[in-house]
């Protein structure tokens, strides 16, 4: 049985306050706890489910009340969650509101909106999952915690996400068929790395935040190369010497559980970065990049593969900082170009991947949705929630291009210049 709209109530006042503080009309369907409905019909419907899940938004206004709300189940969304976002998105753009920011007779209005629905009570505590850091910002034994947070969740989860290569970034589209799937573009974007890198038999590969060493295995078995990882994550390295073990690498891979300001050795013939660098911070990327200019050889090739983002706002938003990536840093990329200028590379190539990003969110989000009950069963309900949430939201910020990803190629010259006229030879797209 359908729905029944029952204008009054709840939803009706929610509304009414929504139009007349935000300025927007309800961009989709509304239930309250009383039962009570607003907003259009035919569109993913908000489900207050208790008074608690606008007291989250009470006192956290915007993103991250709704997400703690989200989040702990005391309001949920029936239909398509990416549809839902974004509607509310283009009903937010399209009203020129940008951030709301109340006056003194707003937050009197919304005060008395509170107390007639019964709202004002004790501050909801957040979910469970929300970060809780302590220390001096990107200090090491902060990132270490950091890292933990978000990477140390189980590796079966990401086994079960991310599928058996274990590849936790952008995938490179270049297949349409039935045949042709995330594993492919996963496969495509590793063999697109090796060939810009012109990884020759006997080389030495670094991979410095190698994540469950996608790339380090795929150089070794396809390129013949001796590959190094350099991992925060105790779980990823884990990981990666159980791999390493069973393809029979042993001697030709290896991984290295540190902080990437505790590199050191001789320098690599290649050195890589996938989506590591947002994990940095603007202020330690100097440091960052001096790091991977050190360790390569003069003449060898550096590929970094990193998110950013334009505007003022270089942090991936309040969400996914408190839950997801806290302390992330995503940047234009003309400011990490700067930066490794600065640190002595020579930029010879920037490729955009943004719409094989939104494509490969959306095989994550698809396989998450598949797979629920089995990730319920391994997170638990509130950090599932967590995953669908990062993953409607993030896939939307690509596909609107309010996020990107970049696949920069730079070389170490040597002093006459020498080393970088072959950069490009054989990267082919």
């Amino acid at each position: 049985m359908s729905e029944q709209r029952k204008p009054r109530g709840a939803a009706h006042r929610i509304e009414r306050a929504v139009r007349d503080l935000i300025g927007i009309p309800l961009p989709v369907g509304l239930t309250a706890w009383d039962g009570s409905t607003a907003g259009p019909e035919g569109s993913p419907r908000v489900v207050l489910r208790n008074r608690r899940a606008l007291r989250h938004v009470l006192y956290r206004p915007g993103e991250l009340g709704l997400a703690r709300a989200y989040v702990s189940g005391d309001l949920d969304v029936r239909g398509d969650l990416t549809d839902g976002l974004r509607r509310c998105w283009s009903a937010i753009r399209a009203g020129g509101t940008g951030a709301v920011r109340f006056g003194p007779a707003q937050w009197r209005r919304l005060l008395t909106e509170a107390v007639a629905l019964g709202v004002i009570g004790p501050r909801p505590a957040p979910p469970a999952g929300e970060a809780k850091l302590a220390g001096r910002l990107h200090s090491r034994s902060r990132d270490r915690d950091v890292i933990a947070h978000h990477y140390d969740t189980g590796n079966e989860f990401y086994e079960l996400l991310l599928g058996p290569n274990m590849a936790y970034s952008s995938g490179y589209w270049t297949g349409t068929g039935e045949d042709y799937g995330l594993a492919e573009a996963q496969h495509d974007k590793l063999d697109l790395i090796c060939r810009k890198l012109r990884l020759a038999e006997g080389d030495r590969l670094l991979d410095v935040g190698c994540g469950w060493g996608s790339l380090i295995l795929h150089a070794a078995r396809h390129h013949g190369v001796h590959a190094t990882g350099v991992t925060l994550s105790a779980q990823q390295a884990a990981h990666i010497q159980g791999r390493i073990d069973e393809l029979g690498l042993r001697g030709q891979v290896d991984v290295r559980l540190q902080d990437y300001r505790e590199i050191s050795g001789e320098p690599f013939d290649a050195v890589a970065s996938v989506e590591m660098g947002e994990h940095v911070g603007e202020n330690q990327y100097p440091v960052y990049a001096a790091t991977l200019h050190r360790m390569l050889r003069p003449g060898g090739n550096l590929l970094i593969q990193q998110m950013s983002r334009a505007g003022d706002a270089p942090g991936g938003g309040a969400f996914i900082e408190a839950y997801i990536a806290a302390d992330m840093s995503m940047v234009p990329v003309g400011h990490t170009l700067d930066h490794l200028e600065r640190a002595g590379l020579e930029i010879r190539d920037v490729q955009a991947m943004r719409e094989h990003y939104t494509r490969t969110v959306e095989e994550w989000a698809r396989t998450l949705d598949r797979n629920w009950e089995r990730a319920v069963a391994l997170l638990g309900p509130e950090q599932a929630r967590t995953w669908r949430l990062y993953l409607a939201g993030g896939g939307l910020a690509f596909e609107e291009n309010r996020m990107g990803v970049n696949q920069i190629l730079a070389t170490k010259t040597t002093a006459d210049g020498r080393g970088a006229a072959a950069a490009l030879a054989g990267a082919a797209r």
